[in-house]
């Protein structure tokens, strides 16, 4: 029997989820599609500078799983700057944590950011 699907946590849905070059019109050939979990690692490991372990605990998976989406969300990347293709970020295997009900989802919670208190990284 298959192992149930263990949902990755993610703090907030991004602001924008569509990224490229101005002057190309949206089709499968020229798009690439992230997922809001590879958005999510990205933002965690690039922008708040967690590292892998760091970020699973925060995402509630395994070490191993934030590394394979990362690489994943990595040549997603690559390939959108490099090859000129349009990113679109949308879908994927995720829960928004509840940041609206006060519990926000750590250290690298946007909704701290959005709601313009900051964190004490010193309390963790």
């Amino acid at each position: 029997m298959a192992r149930p699907m263990k949902w990755r946590k993610v703090c907030c849905l991004p602001e924008n989820n569509k990224y490229g070059p101005l002057d190309l019109s949206l089709d499968e050939n020229n798009s690439i599609l992230m997922t809001v979990d590879e958005y999510e690692t990205i933002r965690l490991i690039d922008l708040e500078n967690f590292n892998q372990e760091e970020c699973a605990k925060q995402m509630n998976v395994a070490r191993s799983t934030v590394q394979g989406i990362y690489n994943e969300a990595r040549k997603k990347l690559a390939d959108s700057l490099v090859n000129g293709k349009i990113l679109l970020i949308n879908g994927g295997e995720y829960k928004l944590c509840e940041g609206t009900t006060g519990k926000d989802c750590g250290r690298g919670c946007r909704k701290n950011y959005r709601r313009g208190r900051k964190f004490d990284f010193t309390q963790e």
